[in-house]
C-alpha cells in the first residue's frame, strides 16, 4: 500500500513538472502587451537584421536557455500638454494648454521602433518623452497661426497639430489617439482686446441692425395696412362679383331643374309606353310559348315518332329485301349449277304461281250453281251415232270426269306456249331418271 502511495506522489510531481516546464516552453500573450522574445536573428520586412522577434496576441514557443522575454504594454498613456510664451503669428505670446493620449504602436514597423526604444522603460518616462515631442510640435503649430485663428476655430488648430506631431510621434513607435486644446490665454491681453473690439462691434451691429428692424417692422407694419386695406376692398368686390354670378348661377339652376322636371314626365311616360309594350311582348311570347307547347310541340313529337317508324319500316324493308336478295342470288347460283335442269325446275317452282294467275283471269266470273244433265244411259251407247266410230258419248258426272286428261293436256300445252316449258316431257324424263335410279 506504501509502495503504490509512494507512486502515486511521484506521477503527480511528475506530471507537475512537466507542466512547469511546459509553461516555460509556452509563451502566451494577451491583447493589451507585446512580447519582446531575444535570443536568435530574424530579417524584418525592410531588410534589417535584428536580433529578436516580437508576438502580438496568441501563443508560441521559446527556446529556454537561448531566448529570453520581456514584455511592452500597450495600454494608453494620458499626458497634459501646455506653452506658455509661444510666439503666434504677428508675434502676440499666447498660453496654451491641452490633453492627448498616445500609446505604444502596434502597427507594422512602428512595433519595432517602439521595442528598440522602450524596452524595459517605464510609461511614465514614455509620456515624458510624447509630451516634450507634443510640445515642441505646438510651439512649431503656433508660429503659422495668428491668436484669433487660434482660439477660434481650435479644431482646425488641433488637426494641424497632429499632422505636425504625427510623423515624430510614429518615429517613436508611438501613437497618438487623442489631442484636444482645453485654453488659450495671454499675458499681453491681446484677446481680451480683441474680445473687447469684437463685442463693441457686436454691440453696434446689432443696434444698427435693430434700428434696421425697427424701420423695416414700421415699413412693413404700413405694407400690411396698405395691403389689408386693398384686401377689404378686393374681398368687398369678390363678394359683390360672386354674388351676381351666385343669382346668375340660381337662375340658371332654376332653369336647369324645370327642364329636367318635364324631361322626368316625358320619360316617364316613355317608361310606361316602353314598358306596356314589353307586357304586351311577353303576352306574345307566352301565348307562342303556349301554342307551341299545345299544338308545335305534340306535332313535332308525332312528326318524329311518324319519322322513327318509317325509318324502322324502311329499315324492314331493306332487310326483306337484302334477304330476299340474298335467297334470289343463291338460287340463281343453285339453277346455273344444275345446268339445264335447272330451268325446269325453276318453271316447276313457278308453276304454282302460273297457276294461280290462270285462274285468277276467270275470278271475276261468280259461278251460283253447276247442273249437269245426264243425257244417256249409264254403261249403254247413245241413240245418236260417234262420229269417230267408236262408243257413244257417256253423260253426267262420268263425261264431266272424262274429259279432265284433254283440259290438263290443254293446259300444260298453254304453259309451255308460254314459257317454252315440256311439263309433260319434264315429269317423264324425272320418271325414267327416278325409274333407272331404282
Amino acid at each position: 500500500m506504501s509502495s503504490a502511495l509512494v507512486a502515486g506522489i511521484a506521477v503527480a510531481l511528475a506530471v507537475f513538472f512537466v507542466i512547469l516546464i511546459v509553461k516555460s516552453l509556452i509563451v502566451i500573450c494577451p491583447p493589451n502587451r507585446v512580447a519582446v522574445i531575444s535570443g536568435r536573428k530574424r530579417t524584418l520586412s525592410d531588410g534589417r537584421t535584428v536580433g529578436y522577434r516580437i508576438l502580438k496576441g496568441g501563443r508560441t514557443l521559446r527556446i529556454p536557455l537561448i531566448e529570453r522575454v520581456a514584455w511592452m504594454d500597450l495600454n494608453t498613456i494620458p499626458l497634459e500638454v501646455s506653452v506658455t510664451n509661444a510666439y503666434s503669428r504677428g508675434a502676440i505670446p499666447l498660453n496654451v494648454m491641452g490633453i492627448a493620449n498616445v500609446k505604444v504602436s502596434s502597427g507594422e514597423g512602428l512595433l519595432e521602433n517602439a521595442a528598440e526604444r522602450f524596452l524595459h522603460v517605464d510609461h511614465s518616462h514614455i509620456g515624458k518623452i510624447a509630451k516634450e515631442t507634443l510640445e515642441a510640435n505646438l510651439r512649431g503649430v503656433l508660429a503659422t497661426m495668428s491668436p484669433e485663428e487660434v482660439n477660434e476655430d481650435r479644431l482646425k488648430f488641433s488637426h494641424q497639430l497632429i499632422d505636425e506631431a504625427d510623423d515624430d510621434i510614429k518615429t517613436l513607435g508611438l501613437e497618438l489617439d487623442v489631442l484636444k486644446i482645453q485654453n488659450v490665454t495671454d499675458d499681453v491681453n491681446y484677446l481680451e482686446s480683441v474680445g473687447r473690439r469684437l463685442t463693441a462691434e457686436v454691440i453696434r451691429d446689432a443696434r444698427v441692425a435693430e434700428a434696421n428692424r425697427t424701420a423695416e417692422s414700421e415699413q412693413a407694419e404700413a405694407a400690411a395696412r396698405r395691403a389689408a386695406q386693398v384686401a377689404q376692398i378686393d374681398a368687398d368686390k369678390t363678394i359683390v362679383e360672386e354674388q351676381n354670378a351666385l343669382r346668375v348661377r340660381t337662375a340658371e339652376l332654376e332653369a336647369i331643374s324645370r327642364a329636367r322636371e318635364e324631361e322626368a314626365l316625358v320619360a316617364g311616360e316613355t317608361a310606361k309606353a316602353v314598358a306596356s309594350q314589353a307586357l304586351e311582348s311577353e303576352r306574345i311570347e307566352l301565348e307562342k310559348r303556349r301554342v307551341e307547347a299545345d299544338v308545335v310541340v305534340p306535332a313535332r313529337a308525332d312528326l318524329e315518332a311518324r319519322q322513327l317508324q318509317a325509318q324502322a319500316e324502311a329499315a324492314t324493308i331493306i332487310e326483306d329485301g337484302k334477304a330476299q336478295v340474298e335467297v334470289f342470288k343463291r338460287l340463281t347460283d343453285q339453277y346455273q349449277a344444275a345446268g339445264d335442269d335447272g330451268h325446269d325446275v325453276l318453271v316447276l317452282n313457278m308453276l304454282p304461281d302460273l297457276i294461280d294467275k290462270i285462274v285468277a283471269t276467270v275470278q271475276n266470273v261468280s259461278i251460283d250453281r253447276v247442273a249437269v244433265v245426264d243425257t244417256g244411259a249409264a254403261g249403254g251407247g247413245a241413240s245418236n251415232g260417234d262420229s269417230n266410230g267408236g262408243s257413244g258419248s257417256r253423260g253426267g258426272i262420268p263425261g264431266l270426269m272424262s274429259q279432265l286428261p284433254a283440259s290438263l293436256v290443254a293446259m300444260t300445252e298453254q304453259i309451255e306456249a308460254a314459257t317454252g316449258v315440256d311439263i309433260l316431257a319434264s315429269l317423264r324424263r324425272r320418271d325414267s331418271d327416278h325409274g333407272a335410279e331404282g
